[in-house]
């Protein structure tokens, strides 16, 4: 292989901060190169570098490309040369159909007048190459995230991509779209693509990666080759440390019964006749940790947020009991006040208010605790939000922060606290660390044993079966909308769990 790639003592500094510190990175031609590190390490802001989003000048260091010198204004030239970023964040139009999406902003066009023919025709073509079948017309925002993902792939193909970014290529994938992906990347590798990839899923890097740099705290500390690739070696290099224990040692002693859900069944809010909860029974206890498993689109979001106020569907059925009495959990204030709390699986969307400081969004779902008589109490909101910044170790230089400027692990503390503030009995984690590092997954797995010992119980939602297994004393087993399986701690397995996914039954105490 010959060199396509040195980025050269990249150093980028924001007003305060150090983003990056003498960064150095090489890509061979034709490799799958990885990248790997904490959030707020620096993995972002450097591809923003090599993109053009941080134009040459406003950084220090130097990039060369095929041999030259890469002096880059902006997105515009490093896609003139070849350099296509697929950002964790679709830029697509979801009200546009793919072949406007494709070509939006280099439309096919003479004189104004754009061919629509011909855009099809080749909207087809770089769609057949990812393995799309979905006609040119198709409006993007009606399909799944998955596909989404193939057709921002297809628009670099179609744009003569010579050096392919992907951020986070999979992390709002379910298992067999993200193995899609994978053998997609493969297949470009092949094709003479050269790729670069950042994520936090080892597995995934694994599989695909010929090689990997690890950046921690905005330096390159080290790069490996495929064969010298372990999740130990990766970890200690991301993290600084050993982490012999993935999860944190907690006893595993339930009390009593806090919350039972009994034969609850929600209907589609638009489809009629759809029924999407089926006649679901679960109880969680005092101090326990209790698991949903199952693939994407089962109904296990659902299930939590029709729990949580009716946030999700119509015609509800069946009963929530709190130490045995039976609670209103009729809106959103009700199922608070019942001691129920929700952290949703999409934090930027649903969960924070990015461009809003931190002291702001954690007093947001209980306004009254930091008010007299209505007026709202700053001194004293201020006081909460600075407490819970020290008690979950949020990084940040104060509570005034935009959450906007935080990293994804940080984001996700600052949900969490603006939910404890209510002082849940039960919280309901959706996917809970989603898009975040293995050290700050650690620290939210902390957060959450913390809380079991308090008292509280807590029912997470999972699509990574090895943290279920790790953090779980119950797990059940969803399916097509209904509990098909429910494992002890000792009895659960991975094997196990996919057998009850895809029989669709079996039950073990």
């Amino acid at each position: 292989m010959s060199t396509l790639l040195e980025m050269r003592g990249i150093t980028k500094t924001f007003p305060g901060v150090r983003a990056l510190d003498n960064v150095t990175l090489t890509v061979e031609k034709g490799e799958i190169h990885a990248i790997c590190g904490e959030n707020g390490a620096g993995k972002s802001t450097l591809m923003k570098v090599l993109s053009g989003v941080y134009p040459h000048g406003s950084y220090e260091g130097e990039i060369i490309y095929d041999g030259a010198p890469l002096h880059l204004k902006g997105i515009s030239d490093s896609e003139a040369k070849g350099i296509i970023i697929i950002h964790q964040e679709l830029a697509l139009v979801p009200l546009l159909s793919i072949a406007e999406n494709m070509f939006l902003g280099h439309e096919v066009a003479r004189n104004g007048v754009i061919n629509w023919p011909r855009a099809f025709q080749q909207t087809e073509g770089w769609l057949k190459k990812v393995g799309l079948t979905e006609p040119p017309g198709a409006i993007v925002g009606k399909l799944g995230v998955g596909k989404q993902q193939l057709i921002e792939i297809a628009k670099a193909l179609a744009k003569d991509v010579r050096l392919l970014i992907l951020d986070e290529p999979t992390a709002a994938l379910q298992e067999n779209d993200s193995e899609k992906l994978l053998d997609l990347m493969l297949e470009l590798k092949a094709q003479g693509v050269t790729q670069i990839i950042i994520s936090h899923k080892l597995n995934e890097i694994a599989k695909v990666a010929d090689r990997i740099t690890v950046i921690r705290d905005g330096t390159s500390v080290s790069t490996m080759d495929k064969h010298e690739i372990t999740e130990d070696r990766i970890i200690r290099d991301m993290v600084g440390r050993d982490m012999a224990h993935r999860y944190p040692e907690r006893a595993h002693n339930p009390g009593a019964v806090l919350m039972e859900v009994a034969n609850w069944s929600v209907w589609h809010p638009e489809q009629t006749g759809r029924q999407v909860i089926k006649d679901v029974s679960l109880t969680v206890r005092k101090g326990e940790i209790v698991g949903i498993a199952g693939l994407m689109g089962t109904g296990r979001t659902e299930l939590a947020m029709s729990i949580f106020g009716k946030s999700y569907g119509k015609g509800h059925q069946g009963t929530v009991k709190m130490n045995g009495a039976v609670v209103d959990c009729s809106t959103v204030t009700r199922a608070i006040n019942s001691g129920i709390s929700y952290v949703t699986e999409d934090r930027k969307a649903l969960g924070l208010i990015l461009e809003e400081p931190i002291v702001r969004n954690t007093t947001l779902a209980n306004l009254q605790g930091v008010s007299l008589r209505g007026i709202l109490d700053k001194r004293r909101e201020s006081r909460v939000a600075e407490d819970y910044r020290k008690q979950l170790a949020i990084r940040s230089p104060g509570v005034q922060q935009k959450v906007v400027n935080l990293s994804g692990g940080n984001q996700q503390k600052v949900v969490l606290s603006k939910w404890l503030f209510t002082d849940p009995q039960v919280l309901i984690l959706d996917e809970p660390t989603r898009g975040i590092d293995v050290g700050a997954k650690f620290e939210i797995y902390t957060i959450m044993a913390e809380l079991a010992e308090q008292g509280r119980a807590i029912v997470m939602i999972s699509s990574e079966m090895p943290e279920l297994l790790g953090m779980c004393d119950r797990i059940y087993v969803m399916n097509e909308g209904r509990i098909v399986g429910e494992l002890s701690r000792a009895e659960a397995s991975q094997e196990k769990i996919m057998g009850m996914i895809l029989k669709g039954e079996g039950r073990a105490a």
